[in-house]
């Protein structure tokens, strides 16, 4: 059975029940190397960033409970929408995140994840500028206040994006950051030491959206790493610095701590290995990069260029 994200959260939460043992991988050659894949890749059983120890704070979303053991893992990521939801799963990704001494990053996405309860873009935004949505963002922060973690919030995350991936993007600037406000005063008020994320995808027209200082503690950006698309798109691999580049270029003046908030990357293993030695690596040209968030999981949309749902995750788990 396909699990849903919506389902995972609750595993986040509960992931103690979890363990990378769990996932057995499929039997490597000497390098460490999975067998041809369908591509005619070698590809990696076990992807995993290396952690430098002078290097750049690594957290995961880690639905799988791949990184449950890990030490070295400073934020535990959650994603949550604000409809058709349990709530409870909050108090367990507390416990758990509380255990292992990780501060607890949470992604409100203002939907629902069910497609038949979405409203248009239009709907959704006449919705939460009227205050209807209220009693949603209201309804997480009351728990979140009961929260032990040193907590962030990250709310309706590439706004810049026109795709039409979320039904938030593509909103008129002026109106995305009254919104964006708005939700930021409410939780503010439930959890007076929450931080905040401001976290565009890294798209040209993302200055716009800037909601102002007081209102963006973090800046986040989102990174993907997908090879078969690379070779499409750019005639070749890109690596970690190639793909961040653009992004923190755009958002490094505004002078606040940059996170990549969704990192993935995908590939064979001449392309996956300068990911993972890279991404916690201390590099010259992001001095305001403070940390790196690694989404452990099928990604929920497909790619362009008919490439389906690419797999993130770091463990490949053995095949049925």
């Amino acid at each position: 059975m396909q699990i849903t994200r919506r389902k995972l959260l609750f595993a986040s939460g509960a992931a103690v029940a979890f363990s990378a043992s769990m996932y057995p991988m499929f039997k490597l050659d000497a390098q460490g190397v999975a067998p041809m894949g369908a591509t005619g890749m070698k590809t990696l059983a076990d992807k995993r960033p290396t952690l430098h120890a002078d290097g750049i704070r690594f957290g995961a979303y880690d639905p799988h409970g791949d990184f449950t053991g890990q030490a070295g893992v400073a934020t535990e990521h959650l994603f949550l929408p604000w409809e058709d939801v349990d709530l409870d799963s909050l108090a367990l990704a507390d416990a758990y995140a509380l255990e292992r001494k990780r501060n607890v990053l949470i992604t409100v996405e203002p939907w629902s994840w069910d497609v038949n309860w979405r409203l248009t873009s239009d709907e959704l935004r006449r919705k939460v500028l009227g205050g209807d949505y209220d009693k949603n963002m209201q309804a997480i922060a009351a728990r979140m206040s009961a929260m032990k973690s040193p907590l962030i919030l990250r709310w309706g995350q590439e706004m810049e994006d026109t795709s039409g991936r979320f039904s938030w993007s593509g909103w008129n600037p002026r109106d995305y950051i009254t919104a964006y406000k708005r939700m930021v005063d409410m939780t503010r008020r439930a959890v007076p030491g929450v931080k905040v994320m401001w976290s565009p995808k890294g798209l040209d027209g993302l200055q716009a959206y800037y909601p102002g200082d007081n209102y963006a503690d973090l800046v986040g950006l989102s990174v993907f790493g997908l090879e078969d698309y690379d070779k499409i798109e750019y005639g070749g691999p890109k690596t970690f610095s190639d793909l961040l580049r653009k992004g923190y270029g755009l958002v490094e003046t505004f002078n606040r701590p940059v996170w990549v908030a969704e990192l993935g990357y995908e590939g064979g293993d001449s392309y996956v290995r300068p990911w993972m030695n890279d991404v916690t690596l201390k590099q010259a040209d992001f001095p305001k990069l403070e940390e790196v968030v690694y989404f452990n999981d099928k990604d929920v949309h497909p790619w362009p260029h008919n490439l389906g749902k690419p797999d993130w995750r770091v463990v490949r788990p053995a095949k049925a």
